[in-house]
């Protein structure tokens, strides 16, 4: 229902109103793709998502007494996020939409209804939890694919900063780069290889297995351990006798219950999670060496001495902007803060390796 104005609107009101519109359009439209690219209960929530965008749409038609001949562009944001909703439909456009829900400008708006206000904060609160579920389920390739793509980054700038602050010749600072590349990639893949292979070990070692459910038909119903193996693997005591005594007796008639039998620890779904350990010491190793490989690349392209460090820098400096700010568009966080934080700290590491070259050498060559 549209508010009650206190009076005629201004030229001024028209044209913001036509900005209102559309700025829902185009939010309506982001929603409306992101359902095209997915199923079930989320593609139901951001189609009705696109639904309430079309009715604060029609207020804003309303107050504007219908199309207008000329109407503005919506916003570079806004625009951005309909296409990328378009083509990826990824985690990274939720995370935008929910930071464009924020700022609804409603607030402050005397024309908008308190419904549409109201609405803006549960719009919020929709995408947030979208957001939340695609976070959940991105939270450990991208911790992995952030922390590897970093360490590379970071650890290869640094040493070859501190090698060609020493004063030695240019191939040497290439040779100590590549080095540390395959070293520091060689080491992530065996740690990954060895902390996933231990880890499916400890899970195969905790398996239950139907030995015990096996010869039950040659246990004594009232005196027997049965009970004791759901016992140790945490079920009541009372549950257990009675799963025992379920067992005993199916298996003394003759028949061999499968799905009352003993409740083993879910070996499959568990690996599953843990995944295959070749798979994530390669992983790793790829993506410590898609990070190490940057620092070393102006001396690769032959570049030497402070034009070599200064190409290195910014090389480097752009790739923490660009994974810092997409960890904070992922946490909803200001993508900005988060990118200069990972800057500051990528660079204050190298600049104490730097300095310790000096230190030990005649500075760079």
């Amino acid at each position: 229902m549209t508010a009650p104005l206190a009076a005629a609107p201004t030229s001024a009101d028209r044209r913001r109103w036509a900005r209102y519109l559309v700025e829902e359009r185009a939010e309506g439209t982001v929603y409306q793709r992101l359902a095209a690219r997915r199923d079930g209960e989320e593609r139901d929530i951001l189609l009705r998502l696109a639904d309430a965008e079309r009715r604060h749409e029609q207020h804003w038609l309303d107050l504007l007494g219908g199309e207008p001949r000329r109407l503005p562009r919506a916003g570079v944001r806004s625009r951005l996020l309909g296409w990328m909703a378009g083509r990826f439909g990824s985690i990274f456009v939720l995370a935008l939409a929910q930071s464009a829900e924020a700022r609804s400008p409603y607030d402050s708006e005397h024309y908008a209804t308190p419904a549409m206000r109201a609405d803006e904060k549960v719009h919020y609160e929709v995408v947030r939890g979208l957001a939340a579920r695609g976070r959940r389920r991105l939270s450990g390739s991208f911790r992995a694919a952030v922390f590897g793509a970093n360490d590379g980054l970071v650890s290869n700038l640094a040493l070859v900063l501190g090698i060609g602050a020493t004063g030695v010749s240019s191939g040497f600072v290439l040779f100590s780069g590549i080095a540390g590349l395959l070293a520091g990639a060689l080491s992530m893949g065996a740690g990954e290889f060895v902390s996933v292979r231990s880890q499916r070990e400890l899970l195969a070692a905790t398996e239950a297995n139907e030995d015990a459910a096996a010869s039950a038909h040659d246990l004594d119903i009232d005196e027997n351990e049965l009970a004791l193996v759901y016992r140790a693997r945490g079920v009541e005591p009372d549950e257990a006798l009675a799963r025992a005594r379920r067992i005993v007796t199916a298996a003394q008639a003759g028949v061999r219950r499968a799905a009352t039998g003993p409740i083993s620890v879910p070996t499959g779904d568990d690996h599953d999670i843990v995944g295959s350990d070749w798979t994530a010491a390669i992983s790793s190793f790829l993506l410590f060496a898609s990070g190490a490989i940057i620092p070393v690349l102006p001396w690769i392209f032959g570049l030497q001495g402070t034009v070599a460090v200064v190409v290195a820098l910014v090389l480097v400096g752009l790739a923490l902007l660009t994974t810092g700010a997409m960890v904070g568009i992922l946490s909803g966080g200001p993508p900005l803060r988060r990118a200069l934080r990972q800057l500051a700290i990528g660079f204050g590491a190298a600049a104490i390796t730097y300095l310790l070259g000096l230190l030990f050498g005649v500075g760079v060559a």
